[in-house]
């Protein structure tokens, strides 16, 4: 029955070419416009980590002085600094009270081979501590991430990312090689796959839309080496920034992340944070009230507003031109199916039921539907084109997934069926003996 519904369907479609091509070129506009601006919403605000970011956090306290403190600001609230001091990311590191714990920082180094062959060209670096790789589950390609007694050891490794490797190395598996950072040899102990969570969520000082860093280096390390930082800082009463200095300075730099598995870990947590800010105020090191907070990764994005506004808006304002189109579809479907009143009368009194009618009235909506993604999605296309080449950080990330293709589809077909739910009703209303009457 429905092959001959569709049979129908096409019948009908090429007697008023004209109006089937309005109908068309109606929704194809809608569903461009919507899945350009969606797939960019989708790509921005999705789920760096799917399967995990819930069971990761980001502590926040306030060791601040008390200049520029305000009396409602004393509330859990209140806001904090976005990073931790050295003094307290490391004691939250070796306390290890969660299944990992991860305290980084990102910068900029020069980077060669040892033999000095090619000339130095400036990389994004990374300054971490072991359970980066595994909390994050950073894909491998060759070697091994360095462990936490090479941590403590001050050990002169690196991680490359797939990028530095193709270049330095010509994607050779390069573990066991040295590379000069800076003018400091490391020797290579592992190589990444191609990795970019978007969005940036572990650092979103450098760019909430920033690509992969270049070389990983263990924190302690790169602080011997004293490598250039890169990302905000915020300092308070005698701290003066000064890199040398950032240890014992009273200066928030560093990001900080734990892992834990179970409410009752993160139950414990929360507990163990408010009692470390406690004390500290205690001993007269906090000044502020001693108020802490932890974020998981999505809470953090959500925090931080990391989805542009103008993109939200744009979503919106596409949304409301399909709506415009589905109207001027609904319009010209009823015009179509009116005119078709003698058709459907005869159908109707050769013993066509109202459902049936009903079904291949539908049937056409949705033909028309089909075509119309087809057409919306090479729109889509050409949207995201010229997405990609606007000067924003996202930009590049702009790219219709398989997920984003099928809703493309999906939305132009049930959409337009929706719009042709009236029309087709309306058709059917129509009584047979007063149609057959007037032919």
């Amino acid at each position: 029955m429905f092959g001959y519904y569709m049979e129908l369907a096409l019948r009908s479609l090429r007697r008023s070419r004209a109006l089937t091509a309005l109908m068309i070129l109606a929704i194809a506009l809608g569903i461009g416009a919507c899945m350009t601006t969606l797939t960019v919403l989708h790509v921005l605000s999705g789920d760096p980590l799917p399967g995990r970011s819930a069971s990761l956090f980001y502590p926040q306290m306030d060791p601040r002085d008390m200049v520029g403190y305000a009396a409602d600001q004393a509330s859990p609230s209140q806001e904090f600094p976005r990073q931790l001091t050295w003094a307290d990311g490391m004691s939250l590191l070796h306390s290890r009270r969660a299944d990992r714990q991860a305290l980084m920082v990102g910068g900029q180094v020069a980077t060669q081979t040892a033999d000095a062959r090619m000339d130095a060209f400036v990389s994004s670096s990374r300054y971490t501590t072991a359970d980066f790789f595994p909390m994050f589950e950073t894909p491998f390609r060759y070697g091994r991430a360095w462990t936490s007694a090479e941590d403590d050891n001050r050990s002169r490794v690196a991680v490359l990312g797939s990028d530095l490797n193709d270049k330095l190395f010509q994607g050779q598996d390069s573990t066991g090689r040295v590379v000069r950072v800076d003018g400091h040899d490391l020797r290579v102990i592992g190589v990444l796959k191609p990795w970019r969570p978007v969005p940036h969520f572990f650092d979103l000082n450098v760019g909430a839309f920033s690509a992969t860093d270049d070389v990983f280096i263990p924190l302690s390390t790169a602080r011997d080496f004293l490598l250039r930082r890169a990302g905000g800082i915020q300092c308070w009463g005698k701290g003066s920034g000064d890199e040398s200095t950032l240890e014992s300075s009273e200066c928030a730099w560093l990001q900080f992340w734990v892992q834990l598995d179970s409410p009752a870990k993160m139950t414990a947590y929360r507990q163990y944070l408010a009692d470390y800010a406690a004390e500290q105020k205690a001993i007269g090191r906090f000044e502020r009230p001693a108020h802490t907070r932890m974020l998981d990764v999505m809470g953090w994005l959500d925090h931080e507003e990391v989805v542009p506004g103008d993109v939200r808006l744009q979503v919106w304002l596409a949304l409301a031109f399909f709506l415009v189109c589905l109207i001027n579809t609904v319009g010209l479907m009823l015009a179509k199916f009116m005119r078709r009143s003698g058709e459907v009368g005869v159908r109707r009194a050769l013993g066509a039921s109202r459902a049936s009618v009903f079904s291949q009235l539908l049937t056409e909506a949705g033909m028309i539907g089909l075509v119309g993604g087809v057409a919306g999605l090479l729109l889509s296309w050409l949207g995201l084109w010229l997405v990609r080449l606007q000067p924003v950080s996202y930009a590049a990330l702009a790219h219709l997934d398989p997920m984003m293709l099928c809703a493309t589809f999906a939305m132009a077909i049930g959409a337009t069926v929706a719009a042709g739910v009236l029309p087709a009703w309306r058709a059917c209303r129509i009584t047979p003996a007063l149609q057959l009457k007037s032919q």
